[in-house]
């Protein structure tokens, strides 16, 4: 007996075999687009998994912190190499931050120590000028004028005139004084008694300096 074929509800009748095959059609691309869909997801699971796993597992915390300078060892290498010059060491408080100690430069060999304050968030250099003439701090200051002296535990020194911080590389005091050949500039952006207290360190090697080419 002959198979009866299949009558279509929403047709009243048998399909046709181009609507079969169109039915098949349909059926096959909606599987596929089902199959797309579920592989973006799991993709998108995999790759919000990962990125958890570098948030959470890669260890975290602060960069440790850079080794302390002892501007005494490096004075003491930069001493070693001059014919006769001693690079001087400011005794400064000890809550105050070293960010660098170098020598450089030609005209003159300078050694400069750049210091930031505890108290405050400026910073304060002390550069010390090996053989350097006269015209040497006007020159570092951006052409600020000597505006007096004063003494600081028995030590002469020229304080400068500054104006405008921003045109001197936001240097807003300063003070300078000979040590025997050599210049010692103290400056920064910070106030005069900050100075004071840096020139005071430096006092004892200063005079030292002083009585050694008198």
């Amino acid at each position: 007996m002959a198979q009866r074929e299949r009558i279509v509800a929403e047709l009243g009748r048998p399909e046709t075999p181009e609507e079969t095959a169109a039915r098949k059609a349909e059926s096959s691309r909606v599987y596929r687009s089902s199959q797309t869909f579920r592989n973006l997801i799991a993709a998108l699971v995999i790759t919000l998994g990962i990125v958890a796993i570098v948030i959470f597992a890669v260890p975290r915390g602060e960069p440790p912190a850079p080794e302390p300078i002892d501007v005494a060892a490096v004075a003491e290498n930069v001493s070693s190499t001059l014919e006769g010059g001693v690079a001087v060491v400011p005794v400064v408080p000890e809550s105050w931050l070293v960010t660098s100690a170098v020598v450089a430069g030609d005209d003159p060999r300078t050694w400069t120590v750049l210091y930031v304050p505890a108290e405050d968030a400026g910073f304060v250099r002390v550069s010390q000028g090996f053989s350097a003439d006269a015209t040497w701090p006007t020159r570092e200051l951006s052409g600020a004028d000597a505006a007096g002296t004063i003494v600081i535990d028995g030590v002469d020194w020229t304080e400068y005139d500054i104006p405008d911080p921003a045109r001197a590389g936001n240097i807003s005091a300063a003070l300078s004084t000979t040590a025997g050949s050599d210049t010692i500039l103290v400056y920064g952006a910070t106030d005069a008694d900050t100075l004071r207290v840096v020139a005071a360190g430096l006092a004892d090697q200063i005079v030292t300096a002083q009585e050694e080419n008198s």
